[in-house]
């Protein structure tokens, strides 16, 4: 089945803004485009629901319903209850919680394993923890090829290991790491799992439920939504952590971790990035079926998209010898997020690319240590390309094209 790209485009008032015509957007990994059921859903409630919900008046139940609905759908796409999804204003703020609450859980001289793979929203707010008498263990990426070996992880578990964060795929290597195994593999140690899926969910939301983390950590505003950070807490690692926000909240898993009141339009204002996968769904496929199924089956048809638009782009970047692209070179393996290091800064790339209608970025993306690790020159960071399932064989076409003239 092939992707309605047309079809798609149509969900996404971004598509028809003057301003935006003629331009190709590859700064996906920075933030996607938000579709039309978010914007709709925002607008009303700012318009029609602005007021404390949950009170008995007619607009405050209409508005916790749909704050309501938002967690309800999306965690049922994402393969878990519904009270194992929060909400909070950001993954980096949701993870720094996190940190605090397994500080707080931990005793000095156990430890948790974080990767230099990692946007730092994964790594540095557990990396803090040594202050607190924690041990940090670094699981380190091969220098060459950014890749993360499994069997390196293997050494570094004991009896004394409580956690394990790692990126789904990170935002520059783009290598899409085994959940299932890794996890597998800590569980087996006794240990739980952190996955940064940040980098990854834009490019079809996981089934977290069958993947098997413990946590799931992703951004609604890249994955067509609005600014908030999604996370999904299963309920034995949520019950046992200590609660991280108001004492008579305790007992409301799905408010444990979020110690700020949440931005009640933006939550509701969610459910819009479920009705965006049930129009794909039955646009593509039709029928009835599970949330958790259209979850798959849009994630599976993004997927096949992506990876046959990745294909020529990594084929014609790899050609050039004056540019070093980081991760692998087969699509199948990787996210469309391409970082390249060359002879010039990213970001003056990135400017010359925007003369001529291509919008990407320069500089180290928050990933300063896969960077660093993989020798390439912190002063001259890397251009990143990143595109997601909107994007069309056009897009790709003009981007080689400005590629050519630029290099």
């Amino acid at each position: 089945m092939t992707l309605d790209t047309d079809f798609v485009r149509c969900q996404f008032p971004a598509f028809d803004v003057p301003q935006l015509q003629g331009q190709a957007f590859f700064e996906n990994a920075g933030g996607s485009y938000t579709c039309r059921p978010v914007i709709d859903r925002l607008t009303r409630f700012y318009t029609e629901r602005k007021v404390q919900p949950y009170a008995p008046y007619e607009a405050s139940r209409l508005a916790g319903e749909e704050m309501d609905e938002a967690r309800r759908r999306l965690a049922a796409i994402l393969g878990v209850e519904g009270d194992e999804l929060s909400f909070g204003p950001s993954t980096t703020q949701n993870t720094y919680v996190l940190a605090q609450a397994f500080a707080e859980m931990m005793q000095p001289g156990e430890a948790i394993v974080v990767t230099n793979q990692d946007h730092e929203a994964n790594s540095g707010p557990w990396r803090r923890l040594a202050a607190r008498g924690i041990e940090i263990r670094e699981w380190q990426l091969d220098p060459e090829t950014g890749h993360l070996d499994p069997e390196d992880l293997e050494a570094l578990l004991d009896d004394s290991v409580r956690l394990v964060c790692f990126p789904h795929c990170s935002n520059v290597v783009g290598e899409i790491n085994p959940v299932t195994e890794i996890t597998a593999l800590a569980h087996a140690a006794g240990a739980f799992t952190c996955v940064d899926g940040v980098s990854y969910a834009p490019h079809g939301l996981p089934d977290v439920g069958s993947l098997g983390p413990d946590i799931y950590l992703f951004s609604a505003y890249k994955t067509y939504g609005p600014h908030q950070g999604l996370m999904v807490i299963r309920r034995t690692l949520g019950q046992l952590l200590p609660n991280q926000g108001h004492h008579f909240n305790g007992d409301v898993l799905y408010k444990r971790f979020t110690p700020a009141g949440p931005d009640h339009a933006q939550v509701a204002a969610c459910a819009g990035m479920a009705d965006y996968i049930d129009a794909l769904f039955e646009h593509h496929v039709g029928g009835a079926a599970e949330p958790v199924e259209k979850g798959r089956a849009v994630h599976d048809l993004m997927r096949a998209h992506e990876i046959a638009l990745l294909a020529p782009l990594l084929e014609a970047v790899t050609a050039r010898n004056s540019v070093r692209l980081i991760g692998p070179s087969e699509a199948e393996g990787r996210a469309p997020t391409v970082a390249l290091a060359l002879e010039r800064p990213g970001d003056e790339v990135a400017a010359a690319l925007a003369a001529q209608g291509v919008m990407a970025g320069g500089g180290d993306f928050y990933a300063g240590r896969p960077l660093d690790a993989m020798g390439v020159d912190a002063e001259k960071g890397v251009l990143r390309l990143s595109f997601t399932h909107y994007t069309t064989q056009s897009d790709i076409d003009q981007l080689l094209t400005a590629l050519d003239d630029v290099l």
